[in-house]
């Protein structure tokens, strides 16, 4: 299994694990409530997935290294669901190639909640009868599957977004009425100072859950550097906008300006023009753009663009990291997906400029550096071995979490990565220099 740094794990009673476990997995059924049968179905580009595909992969997952392993009475609700539902596990064998996900109009969705019953009910029971019998490796299992099904759970959120924006109709997925009234002033940018110097980088917590990428804790030298207080906004992004920023090359790398032409980009993803303002699709349909938010749904080629033009430039992730432990980020200032807000929000006019805001939560913050393994990293032997470091080439890494991130998901040490031309994602900006 994945080198997955976790405290020695006693016998527990099944009770928190169970409140947990139904915790975590309510929350995904809760994302997809809103939405029509025909809406989880779906697939409108490669990077999205269909709602009805997650709810049934997160389940896959739950039956496939739990339950066939530890319940042996276990019965599988379907013998063809490991062929529909398995993602990338090639340990595994064949699967639905993810670009025909969105074929799947059977099983239909109630079949998909059933089956999510059914694995639900069998593992409550593996649990109330033989948690104290149950080794430290089912546990570690247990923790990795529900983190896996929170990773999925930003995936819905953002996935559902992209599938609606699709709609000429612009649907709402949560009613406008329950939007917070806008800040019309953003807190003013500053540069603060990072001390340089040998710095720790990884997963440095006595205990808890990391993923293995995390792993293994190195020194790196980091130059003193300066980092600005908050995430860029739209109304700093408009600027640029309205500065030709998608209309000079100078500014973009070279793959980057080609593709921005050739998909003729003029605005982050969502924009859109109307009766001469800026408006943005949201899971609250057609709204103007707030110009006080942080800027969001960029690729790292705008994220860099625009940094050029600003005379700055995006933080190393080592970089940010050594940021985020100097300043002391928490989770607790960050916007999340159980806010069910679904939007980075605004910083108050009234933050305080000496501190540094907004490096946990509300969008995921793209770096200069390249996805690759840590000092010492190596692959776990077996399927789950698959679950990161095949991943590790051509990607970029962002820090950070966003709105649709479980707050209980992330720290700062966590590592996601995504190639430079997404952008349906809650991708924002930090400069640095």
């Amino acid at each position: 299994m994945p080198q997955l740094d976790v405290a020695p794990v006693a016998p527990v009673a099944a009770t928190p694990w169970l409140a947990r476990y139904h915790a975590v997995r309510a929350q995904s059924t809760a994302l997809c409530a809103p939405l029509l049968p025909e809406d989880t179905v779906v697939q409108p580009m490669l990077d999205v997935s269909p709602p009805k595909w997650h709810l049934a992969h997160t389940t896959w997952f739950w039956e496939t290294f739990l339950l066939k392993e530890y319940a042996a009475s276990y019965q599988l609700f379907h013998p063809d669901y490991a062929f529909l539902f398995n993602s990338y596990y090639n340990s595994l064998g064949s699967r639905v190639n993810r670009a025909d996900r969105g074929t799947l109009s059977r099983p239909p969705l109630a079949d998909v909640l059933a089956y999510r019953a059914h694995v639900d009910e069998a593992l409550s029971a593996l649990l109330n009868e033989r948690a104290d019998e149950l080794p430290a490796a089912f546990f570690e299992l247990l923790e990795l599957g529900l983190q896996h099904e929170q990773q999925h759970q930003e995936l819905l959120a953002t996935d559902i977004k992209y599938i609606l924006s699709t709609s000429p109709l612009a649907p709402e997925y949560l009613p406008a009425t329950e939007l917070p009234a806008p800040i019309t002033h953003a807190a003013p940018g500053a540069w603060l100072p990072v001390p340089g110097g040998i710095n720790r980088i990884g997963f440095q917590e006595e205990e808890g859950f990391c993923f293995d990428n995390e792993l293994g804790v190195h020194e790196v030298l980091i130059a003193p550097f300066e980092l600005q207080n908050r995430l860029v906004t739209n109304a700093e992004y408009i600027a640029f906008i309205e500065a030709g920023g998608y209309r000079d090359f100078r500014y973009w790398m070279g793959e980057g300006w080609d593709l921005a032409q050739a998909q003729g980009w003029e605005a982050p993803l969502y924009w859109v023009q109307k009766d001469g303002q800026w408006h943005r699709f949201t899971h609250h349909g057609l709204q103007p753009v707030d110009g006080a938010a942080p800027v969001t749904h960029v690729s790292f080629y705008e994220a860099d663009a625009y940094a050029n033009w600003a005379g700055a430039r995006l933080p190393t992730e080592a970089e940010w990291e050594t940021a985020a432990r100097h300043f002391g980020a928490t989770p607790a200032e960050g916007t999340w997906l159980e806010s069910s807000r679904l939007d980075p929000q605004p910083l108050p006019a009234d933050a305080d400029p000496t501190q540094c805001h907004q490096l946990l939560g509300d969008c995921w913050e793209w770096t200069y550096s390249a996805y690759h393994a840590y000092p010492g990293y190596a692959r776990a032997a077996g399927a789950l071995g698959e679950y990161n470091g095949k991943f590790m080439v051509n990607q970029l890494v962002l820090r950070g979490g966003s709105c649709a991130t479980p707050e209980s998901h992330i720290r700062v040490s966590y590592r996601n990565f995504f190639h430079a031309d997404k952008r349906w994602q809650f991708t924002g900006i930090r400069l640095a220099r």
